[in-house]
This record gives structure tokens, sequence and C-alpha cells, in this order.
């Protein structure tokens, strides 16, 4: 594969004095699959050059002939003869009017500014124009993209061609407790980068801390912004390895731009040093930082008020730095992978993991049959959050189908749902076929999806409790299938029912918002005390007629060592379960919940039943024995050893609400903050896929 990456003719591919642009095209473009094939052509008078793969386009001036069409007839005169597969323009729309005659090439057009003030993009019929005629248009952050796509159709919106890939830098492994006392502004200095207004705040804090120093990197000629002060110095235009040395060293680094940034490269880089970094709310500057200080009023005191937080309490700056850093993803090997992923597709149509949206056919039971009264279950959680991932999801009800098709020459219904399976992957081409206890899809079917569709993936998620004893029924069922996937995903950790966690991976029951949407801890009218609810067998759908479970002893015994709390229990002792709103409408009756699973406490297991609960914001009683305290803290549920234990802060918090009301609120927020759909399926996608995101998720240890 060829690739011809084409800069604006005034862009200086030198580090001598480099742009961001050149920046980010030469340090991806070193790690790219394709680097051997890659060229950059543009044209600098500077001697010194980033790459040994950079072309210098010739500029001999001509009368009553641009710079610009000099600039592209020579590189048309070169391109003619390599005959790139992909030209890679940047941020020159216009230039696309001289190339898109060529043939058998692909165009991409990357915008490092705001495309409503780049000439041949001001327009709507200009931008229009530019999605019909570009192969992929990638936009350096999302606010870059909303603007190239304000006022236009939603059919040109939603357009797949759009893409966001931010700009990168490597992360640097630095000391944080080697921190020098400096704050640090890099760029234009101007009003438009706020410059005015961090050389004031920044005088006001050198006058009031004598041992901190103010370092400035930058030059603007236009505007002649000059601060005075022993320790306040400015270096002007450094290379950018200079800089960025500087940024190892400094503690805090502000970007305070009064204008919309694009993106926002040096509060991009000072994040990868390890620096706390302050940013105004202009533009893609949000976008730049995973923790930084965001200041929404931009002012000069704002300012002053930022960085004198951080100063007065070391333990915040410290923690906003190591944030900073732990937290920072951007680096060149994953945005160089990204981009390599589009050059992929854009010139094969076979499968490539890195594509960020999958088709995907989820088999699981919804439940249909039941008329919703099982609608708030797990299998529509993973589908939601399927969707909400952009992903393009085909749903196949296996356990429906099988009650539905049954018939004499097929007396189980199973060979009806196979063949299904099978229709519809030869319709759909999924990159993946994702099953949740899908028990009735043989190994043949999918060694035939296998052989026939090589470049599908599998992947099996498994709720239900299992172990080597009392539950081996349900290791049995997951291992069924457990060799045959790509990627295996239960509520247990992997460690106690011994699997190797490099081919099964924990994650937590998730929540969704759109079904567990209660806040029960705002409600002041309380029935109960203590809500609990369990089943005999969801699809039974009522109590069976003679069996006891084992939790019914505990619950009794909890009740007679507490005679004045008003319990409201489903599941026992004749009282029927509860489903659907039912469920809901019983539970924000009561103050706190306890969450009881089934058997002996196997490490992170817990039924569904834990997420609507929590995720409902109900304070939650949890077995300690679970091990779940190393996800949520003591502030966010209430652990308990035994039934004595339980008893006492049962009663403790029946008599503080304050601290009731604060727990449920904490657990509530953290549970759909960290743990929610979105989360679990992008890290089901992630692992099954071999995506390397950077994101640490909370549940992986």
């Amino acid at each position: 594969m060829k690739i011809s990456i084409l800069l604006p003719y005034k862009e200086n591919y030198s580090p001598d004095y480099a742009g961001a642009v050149s920046i980010f095209i030469n340090a991806v473009s070193k790690l790219s699959k394709y680097k051997k094939n890659i060229r950059i052509f543009g044209n600098t008078d500077l001697k010194q050059r980033f790459s040994k793969n950079y072309i210098n386009i010739p500029l001999e001036k001509r009368y009553f002939k641009s710079l610009t069409k000099i600039y592209l007839n020579n590189f048309l005169k070169i391109e003619n003869k390599r005959n790139s597969n992909i030209i890679e323009i940047h941020n020159r729309p216009k230039y696309l009017e001289s190339l898109k005659h060529l043939k058998n090439r692909k165009f991409v057009l990357y915008f490092h500014n705001d495309p409503l003030s780049i000439s041949g993009s001001e327009k709507i019929e200009e931008r229009m124009s530019l999605i019909n005629n570009c192969d992929k248009i990638i936009f350096n952050s999302n606010w870059t993209k909303d603007q190239f796509t304000s006022n236009l159709d939603k059919f040109y919106q939603n357009s797949t061609k759009l893409a966001v890939i931010h700009q990168s830098i490597n992360r640097k492994n630095v000391n944080i407790t080697k921190k020098k006392k400096i704050i640090t502004f890099v760029g234009k200095l101007n009003s438009s980068k706020g410059y005015d207004l961090f050389g004031k705040a920044s005088l006001k804090i050198l006058k009031n801390y004598e041992d901190w120093k103010v370092y400035v990197f930058g030059d603007e000629p236009r505007e002649k912004l000059n601060f005075k002060h022993p320790r306040y110095i400015n270096f002007g235009f450094k290379e950018h390895s200079y800089i960025l040395k500087k940024l190892e060293e400094a503690s805090i680094s502000v970007a305070c731009s009064r204008w919309n940034e694009p993106f926002g490269r040096s509060s991009l880089e000072a994040s990868s040093r390890g620096c706390a970094v302050i940013i105004s709310d202009k533009g893609g500057l949000k976008e730049t930082v995973t923790d930084a200080i965001i200041v929404k009023n931009l002012n000069e005191n704002n300012i002053y008020k930022s960085i004198k937080s951080l100063i007065d309490d070391e333990k915040k700056l410290k923690l906003l730095q190591y944030k900073s850093l732990k937290n920072f993803y951007l680096t060149d090997n994953y945005v160089s992978k990204i981009i390599d992923n589009y050059r992929y597709e854009l010139t094969t149509n076979e499968y490539n993991q890195y594509s960020k949206t999958k088709k995907i056919i989820h088999v699981t039971n919804f439940n249909i049959r039941h008329n919703a009264r099982l609608f708030y279950n797990t299998g529509r959680r993973i589908n939601n959050g399927l969707i909400r991932n952009l992903n393009s999801v085909v749903t196949l009800s296996d356990r429906d189908v099988i009650s539905f098709e049954k018939s004499i020459k097929d007396y189980k219904g199973s060979k009806t749902l196979n063949n299904k399976l099978l229709d519809i992957t030869a319709n759909f081409k999924p990159d993946l076929i994702l099953m949740g206890h899908a028990d009735m899809i043989s190994n043949e079917t999918i060694l035939k999806i296998k052989n026939f569709y090589p470049n599908i993936k599998f992947a099996q998620w498994f709720l239900d409790k299992m172990d080597n004893k009392d539950w081996l029924h349900n290791k049995k069922r997951f291992l069924q299938k457990y060799k045959l996937m790509d990627s295996n995903f239960c509520t247990t950790a992997p460690s106690a029912i011994k699997l190797n966690k490099n081919s099964c991976h924990y994650i937590p029951n998730p929540v969704d918002p759109t079904l567990d949407n209660m806040q029960v801890f705002k409600n002041k009218n309380f029935v109960y005390d203590i809500f609990f609810a369990m089943s005999h067998g969801v699809h039974r759908g009522v109590l069976k007629k003679g069996k006891i479970d084992i939790r019914e002893f505990f619950i009794q015994n909890l009740i007679k060592t507490n005679t004045n709390i008003k319990f409201d229990i489903y599941g026992m002792s004749n009282k029927q379960p509860i489903w659907a709103d039912d469920f809901k409408s019983k539970l924000k009756l009561s103050k706190m919940a306890l969450n009881l699973s089934q058997g002996k406490p196997m490490k992170f297991y817990s039924s569904d039943r834990i997420a609507q609960l929590i995720g409902n914001g109900i304070l939650t009683f949890v077995e300690k024995a679970t091990k779940l305290d190393k996800i949520f803290k003591n502030n966010e549920v209430v652990f308990y050893s035994n039934i004595t234990d339980l008893s006492k802060k049962i009663q403790l918090l029946l008599g503080n609400d304050k601290l009731r009301i604060n727990i449920a609120k904490a657990g509530y927020n953290k549970y759909h903050k960290y743990m929610n759909s979105n989360l679990v399926t992008e890290y089901m996608i992630n692992k099954t896929f071999n995506i390397n995101s950077k994101k640490k998720y909370i549940w992986e240890f």
C-alpha cells in the first residue's frame, strides 16, 4: 500500500520550527505498519527535516500564478508516476479540487482547525461536496467535527465517512515526586490564547508564592504582551523536544484560550508529562485531558484561583498530576493503529479488528414469550450497551425461537434455531457473534460458521453461579463452548472457578440508565426498612411447591434478631416473587436492601440483583466474603461478615438517615459511572478483538 501525505505548502516539516500538524504526522507515520511506503510532501526552506520519507516540493515563483497552484501541479507530476493508493490531505480542503480527477486513489481529508474558518469548507455546499468526494474525513476533535456538520442535513451528519482521531504523543513515565514548583504556558503569546490573562494571574502567584516559577514558551510578534518578574522566564520559541523536557519538570500547565481551540496540543503534551493541567472550556480543549481543572468563566481572577488551589493543596496537586498521567491514553501508538485501520478499510473489504463500529449478532434470551415479566434482564442491558457504543446489532432470542418453533420434525426447536443463526450470519456477515447462555446453539453450528466465515469472532457471557460442586452443571454449560470462543466473560472471578484469566474475563453485572433509573435515596416516605427478593427460578415465575432455598434460614434468623425492623420479603414463606415494574414499585418503599446470592460466596460473584439494587439508588448490604470490597468502598456499599455484623449495621443506619443517603448515593454514582452497560460492552469488544484501548476499567486487577 502506497500512501502520500500532502501537507499545506506553508507547513514546515522540520524540528526547527514545527507546528502541531507536522509533529503529529511525524510521530504516527513512524509507527504505521505501512511506514515503508509512506511519503510526506511539503515545502520548507529549513534544512533539517523530521524524517527521510519527506519529499520537498519546489516552489518556483511565477507571475500571475499562485504558489498553491504551483505546489499542487508539482505534486501531481510526482503523483502521476507514484500511483499512490491513498492520498491524505491535511487542513486544505481546496486541494481536493485539483486532485480528485486522479484515478484509483482513495482521498482522506484531515481537519486540524475549525472547518468553518478554512477556505473550501466554510459553506454548507462545500462541506456536502467534500463528503461526496472524499473517502474519509477525519477531525482532530469532536468539536471540530460538530463544526463541520453544523447545519448539514442528517443524511450528511451521520455519514460513516466522518471520523474523529485525536492528536497524540507518547506518554513519559515521569516521577511525580520529583516535580519542581514550575507553572508553564505553551503557545502563541496573544490574547486569543488567553496569554494576557495568564500573565496577570501568574504575576499575582509569583508575588504571593516566592518559591514558585513561571516558564513561558512561544512568541507572537503581532501582540507584544510582556510580563516582567525575576521568576517569570520567557524562553521564546523552542524546539518541541526541549519543551517536553521542561514539562517533565513542571507541576502545573495552563491552557486558557479565549477562542475555540480545535484541539489543543499544549494541554495534551502537559498531561502526557504528568502536569496538573488547567484549561478553559473552549472548543476541543476538554478532549485533550482526561483529568483537568476546567475554568468555565474565563478571567484573570479565576485562573489565579485555579492555580492557587493547587499550590495551597499539595495533596490535590499530586493527585491531579498522578491522574493526568495515569489516565492518559492518546499515545502515538494507539492513534497510529486507528489511522492504519481507516487506511485498511479504504483499500480492502477484508475484516479489520480495529474498526470501532462492529456488526454483531447477539444470541440470548430476551424473554418475549414471558410478556415483559422478565424485561429487566442482563441480556437487554448488554444489548443496550452494544447499541449505544454505535454497534450494529441483530438480536436472536434463542429460547423464544425454541419455544415458538417446536414441531413434530423438530420437537426441541433447536434445529430451527441453529438454521436461523446460519441464515442470519450469511445475510448479515457480522464481525462478532455474542452469546449469552445460548446452550442450544450447537458446537457444530459454531464450527460451520468458523469454517465459512473465518474472520467472525465468537464470544460468550455467563451470569449464573458456577463452581466445582453445587453448581458444576452451570460450569459445564459455560465450558461447552469455551474453547471455541475468542473470549469468555462471567460474573465470577475466573480464579474462583479455576479458569485462566487470559481466556476468561470477569465482568460486573452492568447497570443500564434506561432500566435502572430510580434514585431511591431521594425518597422520603418509606413503608419498610429492609427489602429482599428472590425466586425459585425466573422462568417458572412462582414458588415451587416444597422447595426450600437455604437463604430462607438466613432471612428468618435475621428477622428474629431484629424485631424492630420492618422487612419486605418476597420469594419465600409462601410469599410469591415479584417481577418487572412490580419489583421496582416495591423496591422504592424500603430504605435499604439486602443482596444475598445462593450458596457459599464466591469471589466477585453476585446475581444481577446487585445491579438492580445499587443501580436504583438503594443502600445495599453485601456479603464481605464476595470480596466485592475490592471494587466498592465502604462508603458506597455496606459489607457484612455475618448475621450479627449485619444486624448491627442495619440498626446503625436505621437511625442515621444522612449516612444512609450518602452511602446509597455514592454507590449509585459509582455503579452508573464505572460499571454501566456502555463500559462493560466496550470492555467485552476490546477483549474479543484484542484492542488495546489503554483504558483501565475499575474491575480489572
